[in-house]
């Protein structure tokens, strides 16, 4: 069994960048679904800032996630969590979702936590944790926010439709819902997660 550290990532993870955009773009070619291609330095800078999520096993890149807020801090995204192919089927892609909305409850305790996404599994783990389905209107207004799917093939479906919807689908996590609490401790304690920097075996 192979030992894999979900942490916060920082300025020494920056060469791990390529290698981490490189895993998202072909995971969506792969799915064929559409993707809102991340810039380098943008991906750099939430490193920097402590807003990224890292996995390694010893020196190896095995998945990833970065957080940012919108429309004044009253909304944070969880966004780019993506698992390397070697350590799939190993519940590393909720473990680093765990470890992501903690660190929006640390950072920004009291912003709703959303994200959008095309996946039958990323649905699935954001429902066990909390999140439930909601219409784009219940998201972020911050223009800049939908600006970033300018990128994604699917891009003409959310303009067609005034940003009212398109092929992802939103959910959203309050963080004020004490049940989504509890949904927490039992995920942790499936994958025996005692500390949010803390490795444990797979």
């Amino acid at each position: 069994m192979e030992k894999i550290d979900v942490i916060v990532a920082g300025e020494e993870h920056l060469p791990y960048v390529p290698e981490i955009l490189t895993t998202i773009e072909n995971a969506a070619k792969i799915r064929g679904t559409g993707i809102a291609r991340r810039n380098p330095a943008y991906v750099e800078q939430k490193m920097r800032e402590g807003k990224a999520i890292i996995a390694l096993c010893g020196t190896e890149f095995a998945g990833f996630c970065y957080i940012e807020t919108w429309s004044n801090k009253n909304f944070v995204a969880n966004s780019g969590l993506i698992v390397a192919d070697k350590f799939r089927n190993l519940g590393l892609a909720t473990r680093i979702k765990l470890r992501a909305v903690e660190l929006c409850h640390e950072r920004f305790p009291t912003s709703k936590i959303f994200s959008l996404t095309t996946g039958a599994k990323v649905m699935k783990m954001n429902t066990d944790l909390g999140f439930r389905p909601v219409t784009f209107a219940d998201l972020t207004d911050d223009d800049a926010f939908w600006q970033g799917c300018h990128t994604c093939v699917n891009y003409d479906i959310l303009t067609r439709t005034g940003r009212k919807m398109c092929l992802c689908t939103g959910l959203l996590y309050d963080p004020c819902d004490p049940a989504n609490a509890e949904n927490e401790i039992r995920l942790k304690e499936k994958f025996k997660i005692n500390h949010p920097e803390e490795s444990t075996e797979q």
